[in-house]
């Protein structure tokens, strides 16, 4: 093919999250190398976070922003990435522009791109929880973004038919799978079952253990007390429990984390790790609270129960499989949901049974084949993921 006429197809990225699940995709792009021109541009909205996942994939950036500052807020955070986006993509002029997921940086250079009249391909579309204000503000950064967008690439047949309930095109939906499938699967066959830093963290605790991690916007304050408490109860009543907390860079979670449960001997507050030793700790994990939206995908794949410390989910495909449960941020919820598990074999065996309502590892190949079909460079729509196809896309991961 000649050079002149490949498509250039541009991935903005600010956040961990955003690496992980884009990292598959840029490596199908660069595995089509004679197809697709590829720019990668990162915001740095999350500097730490972010560069950790970048070392992680082997990806490194053609453009970084470093629009990052201590203490930034939303609206400050919004006019660095739409000024800095913007000047970018005019600069580039890319055919499309790959964003994942809800955050800032995907709102705003879906945004960016709009003013340059360049295409949109939201990755991860399709997702509600139906409460503008939870998860805050990903959920309305996701239905903007969701407006913008030329190509949505839903990773659910639930995700699709909420974009057509919202007079989507159907013809610019497709159903993907999750990309963060195909990422657990790249970490399954790249690296050690735990390394070092995930190994030399666990042998701190002993018996059972809860892996915890907390940092949205909308449970700070009351709610993450609450959650702490029920932490505090949680040890108390179980002995032979332990939990891990590796810790948000936020200093309002640190803070109060360390505050409130800094000192007891069976909890342990930890650095974050890097996905090739965060993983092996989900599967290692005897259970997971979390108000994170990725660890309810990821624990679905690798057998751990999840409760999700949130009201809303805009992920219910796995609080339908039974694999996750919404617990909200009420202390005494939260206990006799983990007591349950804890107690109850039966209960525990019923959620811990690996699925994947998520995704079955091809999502960034449907995605690029996408790509090859929307640019007339095959002819053939590509077929949809379906849940009922691939009930045995598990990731081999759970010590025995």
């Amino acid at each position: 093919m000649d050079e002149m006429v490949r498509p250039h197809i541009c991935l903005i990225y600010g956040t961990r999250p955003e690496a992980i699940k884009l990292a598959p995709v840029y490596r199908e792009l660069k595995q089509r190398a004679g197809v697709f021109d590829t720019t990668v541009v990162v915001t740095a909205q999350h500097r730490q976070l972010l560069d950790q996942m970048l070392t992680v994939f082997g990806i490194k950036p053609d453009v970084d922003l470093d629009i990052m500052r201590e203490g930034q807020t939303l609206s400050q955070v919004t006019c660095r990435a739409l000024e800095a986006l913007q000047t970018t993509l005019h600069r580039l002029a890319p055919d499309m522009v790959l964003v994942q997921g809800d955050t800032t940086t995907v709102f705003t250079g879906a945004l960016a791109a709009f003013y340059e009249q360049i295409a949109v391909g939201h990755v991860e579309a399709g997702l509600r929880s139906e409460n503008k204000y939870s998860p805050f503000p990903e959920e309305i950064n996701r239905r903007m973004t969701g407006v913008l967008a030329d190509l949505h690439f839903a990773p659910t047949p639930g995700a699709r038919e909420r974009l057509l309930a919202e007079n989507t095109p159907g013809e610019q939906v497709f159903v993907t799978g999750n990309t963060v499938i195909d990422a657990l699967q790249m970490m399954n066959a790249g690296c050690a079952p735990m390394p070092d830093a995930t190994a030399r963290l666990v042998e701190q605790v002993s018996g059972r253990m809860i892996l915890v991690t907390v940092h949205r916007r909308e449970n700070l304050g009351v709610a993450f007390t609450q959650i702490c408490t029920a932490l505090q109860r949680i040890v108390h009543d179980f002995p032979d429990v332990s939990v891990i907390w590796p810790m948000h860079p936020n200093p309002i979670v640190r803070r109060a984390a360390e505050e409130m449960l800094g000192d007891h001997p069976q909890i342990l507050l930890c650095e974050p790790l890097d996905y090739f030793g965060f993983v092996p700790l989900m599967a290692a994990a005897d259970l997971i609270i979390t108000d994170s939206g990725g660890i309810q995908e990821e624990a679905s794949a690798l057998g751990t129960p999840v409760l999700v410390t949130r009201d809303t989910t805009e992920r219910p495909e796995g609080i339908a499989a039974g694999v996750a449960r919404l617990v909200g941020v009420e202390t005494d919820t939260i206990v006799t949901a983990a007591t349950e598990l804890l107690t109850n074999p039966s209960a525990y065996a019923r959620m811990s049974e690996p699925t994947s309502p998520y995704g079955d590892g091809q999502a960034a190949r449907r995605i690029c084949d996408v790509l090859e079909f929307h640019f007339g460079l095959s002819e053939r729509r590509p077929e949809d993921f379906s849940t009922t196809d691939h009930d045995d896309a598990t990731i081999a991961g759970r010590p025995q």
